[in-house]
């Protein structure tokens, strides 16, 4: 090969290499402005349970700051059922363009040890953002007409005879800290699961059951106007909020559970920026004092893990959550 012709090869190369490296600068720009111009319209917020339960109160709280720092509106899109499968389904077939996003309890990451099918791959089909908050414990209740008014009472009560508690629904984390409750108690009732936190609870308010494990977040207003009686509430200390209800652990040495995170999750391959500003929204939302006071008045740790390490614990959860399952001997359905 003559001069001529290795110069000519070696511009060829030269202008090859140029071209790569202006489409991959094209790419980084174009992901890059993926998250600068996004959002530009209403973004819809699935809560996958009915309004009046403790993840639809925590979401409209956190919701409403999130839009401060978007720009646009979070639109609440309530779609309970099938202990929330059916909207995050939804979630799970939502284009992955930061319009559909999906604020939902650590029920997620228990409803693969709970059904032996689900319409989406939990692991494969969305995208998780962070956890905001950690439910420290849920509260232990009962409908004022039950004789019972301590936890000792109660157990003794529950052994004489059938008692009926609600929960969201089968394999939720209520319905498992009520069963982890009840094994080591000694005791066994019904379980009458409803459609969502909220409807759970009005039952019990109504007399339809005696009996829930709830979020203390929605539990509250039913303490103060006496339509609801605190036994006893799950987490390792006592709640400041109620702070004259005991912990479960006063009355059964050892006994501590968490009520697990609340979290947000987009459709598979939404874009890294866009999740970027959807976290950052949200750390921000959780430094606002009203939001702050909300949560933990309710029992909820403002948390707000970055993306890659609620990745992580996501993973982990789906072990740990399937190993309550099975201590509890839900079958699958």
């Amino acid at each position: 090969m003559n001069t001529r012709n290795s110069l000519r090869c070696w511009i060829a190369a030269l202008a090859c290499g140029a071209v790569t490296v202006a489409a991959d600068a094209g790419a980084q720009a174009a992901k890059a402005g993926a998250g600068q111009s996004w959002p530009t319209r209403p973004i819809r917020l699935i809560v996958p349970f009915p309004p009046g339960g403790a993840t639809d109160a925590n979401a409209r709280v956190i919701a409403k700051e999130v839009e401060n720092g978007l720009g646009q509106p979070l639109v609440i899109d309530n779609r309970g059922g099938a202990n929330a499968i059916i909207g995050s389904d939804l979630v799970a077939k939502a284009a992955p363009d930061g319009y559909t996003l999906m604020h939902i309890s650590v029920a997620f990451a228990i409803n693969p040890s709970t059904y032996k099918t689900l319409p989406f791959d939990t692991r494969r089909d969305f995208t998780p953002i962070t956890n905001p908050i950690v439910g420290q414990g849920s509260l232990l209740a009962v409908n004022p007409l039950v004789p019972a008014k301590s936890v000792s009472e109660f157990i003794a009560l529950a052994r004489k005879e059938t008692l009926k508690f609600s929960s969201p629904g089968v394999g939720n984390v209520l319905h498992l800290i009520t069963e982890a409750f009840s094994n080591r108690a000694g005791i066994q009732m019904l379980h009458v699961p409803y459609k969502g936190a909220g409807p759970a609870l009005v039952a019990v308010v109504g007399g339809e059951v005696q009996v829930i494990v709830v979020p203390p977040v929605i539990a509250i207003p039913h303490l103060k106007a006496g339509r609801l009686r605190p036994l006893g509430y799950s987490g390792a200390k006592r709640l400041p909020a109620i702070a004259d209800v005991p912990t479960l652990g006063e009355t059964l040495p050892g006994f501590q559970q968490d009520s697990g995170w609340h979290a947000w999750f987009a459709p598979a391959k939404t874009p890294a920026p866009i999740v970027a500003r959807i976290y950052g929204a949200i750390q921000k939302s959780l430094q606002v004092l009203a939001v702050r006071d909300f949560l933990l008045a309710g029992g909820y740790q403002p948390t707000a893990d970055p993306p890659a390490e609620f990745q992580k614990n996501f993973q982990n959860d789906l072990k740990r959550w399937g190993e309550l399952v099975r201590l509890a001997k839900i079958a699958p359905i």
